[in-house]
């Protein structure tokens, strides 16, 4: 490996160590060149998603993601690109070489960068059907980008890797439902509802009652509802794990069961998500961890 891309890599490891996040921690049970990859593409998509958190005009947030997917382009080229950003030059070669590696389709990173975009101009979603465009492009997308690095049991079976793409779409769509549950304050601050509005009308509950932080029963048959319905994309994802590679399956169900406990931990306040940020003790984290270790071990 030349020295650009080692540091290149090391770049993209650092940046993930500092993030802090529920995937980045499933990483660690990973092959080494696995956590590489990764940490490549985390980085990449993390850099990319600033762009719609950053202060700005909305022109100039959508000028950033028109360079970043030229930028895209550029990469899978072999062409340098150009940024104001010095970061992102220096994450190409990581992730120019990872998605290389593992034959992970620009396509993946364009609906990632779609779902960035989409928050740049839609604030609510009137049904179901328009939130999971939304869900497919911000998570199942990454969700089939991992399924790329973990890699397939019988990888020559078609049929096989189209029900794995199946249920990691809607793996991605359970993790994403649950992010929606868990920052429903959190966004409402800032002026945007995920929940869909038919949902809303459909219990009762209002945008004003959001707003104004009420817990009733309605807003508790709404959010059962809506945890229910992401209970059942957890249910069909769980068929996913035998069939990626034995030594990724630990990664997996890490992830897996960090949203799926986040989640259960939601209906066991009563949904009042409003009192608090909802989260996974140290003690719990932990556990995770060292059980995938353990499967991790037992799988070579």
């Amino acid at each position: 490996m030349d020295q650009e891309l080692t540091a290149s890599y090391k770049f993209a490891a650092e940046t993930v160590a500092r993030s802090h996040s529920n995937f980045s921690r499933a990483f660690f049970v990973l092959t080494k060149e696995q956590r590489r990859a990764f940490s490549a593409v985390y980085t990449f998509m993390r850099f990319c998603d600033d762009v719609s958190d950053e202060a700005g005009s909305v022109e100039g947030k959508r000028d950033g993601l028109r360079r970043w997917r030229a930028l895209l382009e550029e990469a899978g080229g072999g062409g340098g690109g150009e940024s104001p950003d010095p970061r992102v030059l220096r994450i190409l070669p990581a992730f120019r070489d990872t998605t290389r590696r593992f034959g992970i389709p620009a396509q993946y990173f364009h609906w990632i960068i779609d779902g960035t975009e989409m928050d740049l101009g839609i604030d609510r979603y009137e049904t179901f059907e328009d939130l999971y465009r939304y869900c497919f492009r911000v998570a199942s997308a990454v969700g089939l980008v991992c399924l790329r690095i973990f890699g397939l049991e019988d990888e020559g079976d078609a049929d096989a890797r189209a029900r794995a793409e199946k249920l990691a779409e809607e793996c991605g769509i359970a993790f994403q439902l649950t992010n929606i549950l868990r920052d429903v304050r959190e966004d409402a601050e800032r002026g945007r509802i995920y929940l869909p509005l038919e949902d809303l009308r459909r219990f009762g509950y209002t945008e004003d009652d959001l707003r104004r932080r009420v817990v009733n029963d309605a807003f508790r048959d709404l959010m059962r509802f809506e945890a229910e319905r992401a209970g059942g994309y957890y249910d069909k994802a769980r068929d996913l794990a035998p069939l990626v590679k034995p030594r990724s399956r630990a990664s997996l169900w890490m992830m897996m069961e960090v949203y799926r406990r986040l989640l259960r931990r939601i209906a066991e306040r009563r949904y009042d998500v409003y009192r608090g940020r909802v989260r996974l003790s140290f003690g719990e984290k932990l556990g995770i961890f060292l059980r995938a270790c353990l499967m991790r071990l037992s799988a070579r």
